[in-house]
């Protein structure tokens, strides 16, 4: 019979456990902050509060209805005005994006609200600063761009692998009586690292794939969470001691 290798938390020194929770618990509040942003960046696209498949589609393939411009101030800026400016602004847009109107009462708005952020020292975010500029996002919204796209893939995946890496070499050392159940708890957030990451380019030639990227981000969270839960849990409050293996025969 081949032994199993396996470390238990109970086996670990205060110190290693110590360091491991450290970790746990600077990861768990940066993943959570990372929820937060994604539910701020991407909810509202669509004209209501919550989140939904719509406001998805919307952020990676664009809308055939508005502009950048308006899903960004129904979404990820609709806080950085008042609301009567984001109507003036929304309607300015609507009615054709009137030179005359911008250079009287849409610019000044532009430039007193925006221009501190969107400005040409800023090459992440498009500038706002003169017409011709505000018109390249008054145009029809096609979503983000593939540029965009693969930019922030690969940070994505590094970050996203590194952060994984690090939470289940910790939770390796939890017991489970079913060895094949911790493993996929394991693998399951790669897997969606890679099927969510996919579908940001996939949702651009069918939006169906607004789904997986849903659905790959709440297998993400699960696995994240019940990584943490169960490696808090067994390092610090459990009393259960594993089993140990059985003694190999040296016959």
């Amino acid at each position: 019979m081949i032994r199993r290798h396996f470390v238990h938390f109970s086996q670990l020194t205060i110190t290693a456990r110590m360091l491991y929770t450290g970790v746990l618990c600077v990861l768990g509040a940066g993943y959570l902050a990372a929820m937060v942003f994604v539910f701020i960046s991407h909810a509202g696209r669509d004209g209501k509060p919550a989140l939904s498949e719509q406001d998805i589609v919307i952020a990676y393939a664009g809308s055939n209805s508005g502009t950048k411009l308006e899903s960004a101030l129904m979404g990820p800026m609709s806080k950085m005005l008042q609301p009567d400016e984001n109507l003036q602004i929304v309607e300015w847009v609507r009615k054709g994006a009137d030179k005359a109107e911008f250079d009287g009462k849409i610019g000044p708005l532009m430039t007193k609200r925006c221009a501190v952020c969107h400005n040409n020292n800023n090459p992440h975010l498009p500038s706002l600063e003169s017409y011709p500029e505000v018109m390249k996002v008054a145009e029809k919204d096609t979503g983000a761009n593939i540029h965009t796209l693969v930019r922030v893939s690969h940070i994505h995946l590094f970050g996203l692998t590194f952060i994984f890496f690090l939470i289940g070499a910790i939770f390796k050392h939890a017991y489970f009586r079913r060895e094949w159940l911790q493993a996929a708890i394991i693998v399951t957030p790669f897997l969606c690292i890679v099927a969510d990451i996919a579908s940001w380019y996939l949702t651009k030639l069918n939006t169906e794939f607004a789904w997986v990227i849903i659905g790959s981000g709440a297998l993400m969270g699960a696995s994240f969470s019940v990584m943490f839960f169960v490696s808090i849990w067994q390092m610090w409050f459990s009393r259960k001691v594993p089993p140990q293996p059985a003694a190999e025969s040296n016959v």
